[in-house]
């Protein structure tokens, strides 16, 4: 059962992160939504993710008035697709800063909690593009294959300690992120995948809830939604 357990959330106000709250919720969950705006979740935290001290602030604050915190899932990110000869020392830095570093910044801030419990599961949000690259998005193809190698590390650091932690890795997703233009809704692309269609964010929440509810045999793996983008 999963009533009453508690969810920690980033990115939580729009796109992945609020499908999943949604998704969570339904199922009885008390969510908690760290963003830099309005989340609509139980608890809603204005929080940089890069803010190390804040998401600890904001998780110690979500521990105690809930008790608990059972499930991380880190979702907050952006994209941005400019060729690697363009990308400024600053876009590198903050790419890396929010979705490898604000991945790290919720993992350290939840595992003391879930250590003390003897319990816990730890979703980060990659990308298909963290396992097979993309031209126009080095750096943001960079940071979600390190969060990936991050992913693994931490699985065996957390496994005696009762706390399973894996990734789902989603293909293109049908979310404002990809904007009307975006070169991932153009039919010419969508007719290379064998789905033929962009992944929706219902079903990466449906994957999140499945490593939370029941795939607790799964450890250090990357789960790659992507309608055959990656075969």
């Amino acid at each position: 059962m999963t009533a009453g357990r508690v969810a920690v959330i980033t990115g939580a106000a729009s796109g992945i992160g609020d499908t999943c709250a949604r998704r969570l919720s339904e199922n009885g969950w008390r969510v908690a939504g760290l963003d830099l705006n309005p989340c609509k979740t139980d608890l809603s935290m204005t929080v940089d993710v890069t803010d190390r001290d804040a998401v600890a602030a904001a998780v110690d604050e979500t521990h105690a008035q809930f008790g608990a915190i059972d499930l991380l899932v880190t979702a907050a990110g952006y994209d941005e697709r400019i060729p690697v000869e363009e990308i400024t020392r600053a876009s590198w830095d903050r790419m890396l800063s929010v979705l490898l570093g604000g991945t790290v910044n919720a993992c350290a801030a939840v595992l003391p909690h879930m250590r003390r419990q003897g319990s816990g599961c730890i979703v980060a949000i990659s990308s298909e593009l963290g396992l097979a690259g993309s031209e126009d998005n080095v750096h943001y193809a960079t940071a979600k294959g390190a969060v990936i190698g991050f992913v693994k590390a931490l699985a065996l650091e957390c496994a005696g300690d009762g706390i399973n932690v894996n990734s789902v890795a989603p293909g293109p997703t049908d979310t404002p992120l990809l904007e009307p233009g975006s070169p991932w809704r153009d039919p010419a692309y969508l007719a290379t995948l064998p789905l033929r269609r962009l992944v929706r964010p219902e079903e990466i929440a449906a994957i999140v809830a499945f490593l939370a509810d029941e795939g607790t045999f799964f450890c250090g793996e990357v789960l790659s939604p992507n309608a055959g983008a990656v075969i």
